[in-house]
């Protein structure tokens, strides 16, 4: 094609009309993409953070996706060249220049197989803490969350929400990070996880009757066998073969310098942790004064050091009075 006695180089009749079927191929996809997923959101009312949903849009992104690619390569790839030839050249230039974008889909894959999470998942990958509210093919969108005061300063980044609520901050972790980084899911095969209240009672006061009452506070507050999801204990034994695990809230007694301290373990759901807590501790403070039982705390007893008598010699004691 020429321009003002200018040969313009690879332009010619044939890939302006590529040009124009892959702008009509883009805006094809774009129009039946966006009905498809308005046409999930009508049929599923708008409901939020449907796992239903959230994988009838993946599933209209992968499609749509593969139909793009199909047709792009239908396109632009004529019927005499060679498939392998156009092929090696456009892989071996991806993968040099998007070795993290294409680490990041690899893991979109693996996390579509459910291996690791889902949407509506508690989970810890790397750094980051909270609640999978998105993922798409690069990325994963955290809600985070905090941790309870003991572990606070065992993490980074800092919390100041001491429990494992939400904080407000949303984030964005590459999935990629499933290859290099382990993944902790409160959620995907028991969503139920064991708590611990521990506290100190005094040898001289009735630590047996403490024990008792942190046992009636669980049986009341913390799940317990009946309460416990079968098909949750029945799918860790066909998946995994365990056994059903005891959930049965026991006491365990530890001895230290200054008191007995008494661990309650406990199971509860993987939400609404902090809720219970709170009620198990007004509950515990509750029965322990009625008890007249107190909680031992530490303390520290200051000595004074004896008086320093300091022997003058004489000169040095004449001195002192003529100074005065």
């Amino acid at each position: 094609m020429k321009l003002d006695h200018v040969t313009l180089v690879g332009v010619n009749q044939l890939n302006a009309d590529k040009v124009l079927l892959t702008l009509a191929l883009i805006a094809a996809i774009v129009l039946v993409r966006y009905a498809l997923h308005y046409a999930v959101r009508v049929l599923q009312g708008f409901r939020q953070a449907d796992r239903i949903r959230f994988w009838a849009h993946q599933g209209i992104n992968l499609a749509t996706t593969a139909f793009f690619i199909v047709g792009l390569i239908s396109i632009w790839v004529g019927p005499n060249a060679h498939l392998a030839t156009v092929g090696g050249l456009i892989g071996a230039g991806i993968a040099f220049a998007l070795q993290q974008f294409i680490i990041a889909v690899a893991g979109y894959f693996v996390i579509l197989r459910g291996k690791h999470y889902s949407i509506g998942d508690r989970i810890i990958i790397g750094d980051v803490r909270g609640e999978v509210i998105a993922l798409d093919f690069i990325q994963t969108t955290v809600l985070e969350m905090g941790q309870p005061p003991s572990v606070v300063s065992q993490t980074d980044p800092a919390m100041w929400v001491l429990a494992r609520q939400y904080t407000g901050r949303i984030v964005v972790v590459s999935n990629g990070l499933i290859f290099t980084q382990p993944v902790y899911n409160y959620s995907r095969d028991f969503p139920f996880i064991w708590e611990e209240i521990s506290v100190g009672i005094a040898y001289t006061d009735k630590y047996e009757r403490a024990e008792e009452i942190l046992l009636d506070v669980a049986a009341k507050h913390a799940m317990d066998a009946e309460r416990l999801s079968a098909a949750a204990i029945e799918h860790l034994h066909r998946v995994y073969n365990l056994k059903p695990p005891d959930v049965k809230p026991r006491v365990y007694y530890r001895m230290t310098d200054n008191w007995v301290e008494l661990s309650l373990r406990f199971i509860v759901p993987d939400r609404g942790i902090r809720e219970i807590k709170d009620a198990m501790y007004r509950r515990i403070l509750e029965r322990f004064k009625a008890e007249r039982i107190a909680v031992a705390s530490g303390t520290y007893d200051i000595v004074g050091l004896p008086p320093v008598h300091v022997t003058m010699s004489p000169a040095e004691s004449r001195s002192s009075s003529d100074s005065a």
